[in-house]
């Protein structure tokens, strides 16, 4: 299922065949379209059309090209406007200095008073830019600084991820941009210019992934290829789904999916996933046993939405052999079937092993992702026990330096560092195969951590994307 989290479609492109374009629409899968206003009147139009419509919510705002008209008026209505239970967010706002159809000065004065009015609506942005990123960025930047309750209180208060406050639309900027927005609690969205060739959008989404996207039409305008030159409409949504695939060799539902939970998230519209104990990612299948951890790192959000690229991993039991086997069903289906989910799966270690038996004897191949405290967890040294049923294991090293490795898992490093390595070192003597990792974050050295796992320990090396 997709969400089309940015369309026009109270534009008159659309008033001879609207019934068409959302039974188009929802035979593409498209389960539910954000109509985002630009002016006091289509912020109206948008807001009746999601009364109208069940799978129809409505933003409302007023754009930068329209914002020399933005009286005080005006954004008292578009406040009073927000109050209907269709509106998600204030929006489309931001600024816009390739036409500057209003003085900028303007264009900065009404966006920061439409940020003020999210914050008091307690509701997220959705931001339009067109060569004014850096302002744009600083604008907000400024809003969460002097606003840091502004959504908390949607929270779990256990993450460790920023509240997501808005999305920048239409994204125009590069990794670094992404990255910094997401700090801010923002997301980022493409429509149909990532199918244009040679877009710049490519080169950012390849090192951004699709974690942290919303999948967007902005109909009537931008139709992906081939339909350029033609009206946009949210059916198309699907062909900037499978172009993002494409670009980073992933599924279109691995895609939609996490586009999906993070637009219902961003939104507040429901209702989500229920939890998963298996989860598929390209061609190899996931076991989520349990959410318990002896570690609490800095980048896990085990304690907050324990979502993994839109599969919800928040179990509210852990499951039985008898139920992670029936859910794995033919383990040939898969590359390999990984013990890991959100918790540390030798905590339940007779588990590990009565499926994994069960893999083996039924073709598969079984990998292990620990964070090797398996041996001070079961008080033993358990790898002999894991040999013959478990292919490869991948440790979590995150650093080389103890005090930094227990700042990072928020235990005590001395003893859990070293823990670590005589497992890591144990499962090289016994096991086929043992990969150590670490997340890519600056404050980890990873050509050091390279150098040691592969000199000193003899396995393989790799780093984690940083989410």
């Amino acid at each position: 299922m997709f969400i089309d989290s940015h369309a026009h479609i109270y534009f008159e492109d659309y008033k001879s065949d609207f019934d068409d374009v959302l039974n188009r629409a929802q035979a593409a899968g498209v389960e539910a379209i954000i109509v985002p206003g630009t002016t006091l009147e289509t912020s109206r139009e948008a807001v009746d059309l999601a009364e109208k419509h069940e799978n129809i919510y409505a933003t409302v705002g007023i754009h930068p090209h329209e914002a020399s008209k933005a009286t005080p008026e005006a954004l008292a209505q578009i406040e009073q406007l927000s109050t209907n239970a269709k509106v998600v967010a204030i929006g489309e706002i931001g600024l816009d200095y390739h036409y500057d159809f209003s003085p900028r000065e303007i264009q900065r004065d009404v966006f920061r008073r439409q940020i003020e009015m999210a914050v008091r609506r307690n509701l997220p942005i959705v931001v339009h830019t067109r060569e004014s990123l850096d302002d744009a960025v600083s604008t907000v930047e400024e809003a969460v600084k002097h606003n840091p309750g502004w959504k908390m209180d949607r929270m779990n208060v256990h993450t460790h991820y920023p509240a997501l406050r808005g999305v920048f639309h239409c994204f125009p900027g590069e990794a670094e941009d992404v990255w910094k927005l997401l700090d801010l609690g923002f997301l980022v969205s493409y429509p149909g210019i990532i199918t244009f060739k040679n877009s710049p959008s490519i080169e950012t989404l390849k090192k951004i992934g699709f974690d942290h996207i919303l999948l967007e039409t902005d109909s009537p305008f931008m139709s992906p290829v081939p339909l350029r030159g033609k009206r946009n409409e949210p059916a198309n949504v699907v062909l900037i789904a499978r172009k993002i695939a494409e670009v980073l060799g992933v599924s279109i539902e691995d895609v939609a999916r996490s586009a999906r939970f993070n637009t219902k998230k961003l939104f507040n519209i429901g209702p989500m996933d229920p939890p998963q104990i298996v989860y598929k990612l390209r061609n190899s299948l996931y076991l989520n046993i349990t959410i318990r951890c002896n570690a609490d790192c800095v980048f896990c959000d085990r304690k907050g939405d324990a979502i993994v690229k839109g599969h919800n991993l928040r179990i509210e039991h852990e499951p039985s052999c008898e139920e992670v086997i029936q859910a794995i069903g033919d383990p040939t289906a898969y590359e390999e079937i990984v013990f890991c989910g959100y918790g540390e799966p030798t905590i339940r270690l007779d588990v590990i092993k009565e499926v994994a038996r069960w893999v083996k004897e039924n073709g598969g191949r079984v990998r292990l992702n620990t964070d090797g405290h398996g041996n001070v967890i079961n008080h033993r040294n358990i790898v002999p026990e894991l040999v013959g049923l478990v292919d490869s294991v991948s440790i979590s090293l995150n650093s080389i330096d103890p005090r930094q490795y227990g700042t990072i898992m928020g235990i005590d490093g001395e003893r859990y560092h070293k823990a670590m390595i005589d497992f890591a070192q144990e499962c090289k003597r016994h096991l086929p195969e043992v990969v150590m990792t670490v997340v890519g974050i600056d404050e980890v050295d990873a050509v050091a951590a390279k150098e040691y796992v592969e000199n000193v320990v003899g396995a393989d090396f790799r780093i984690r994307p940083y989410f």
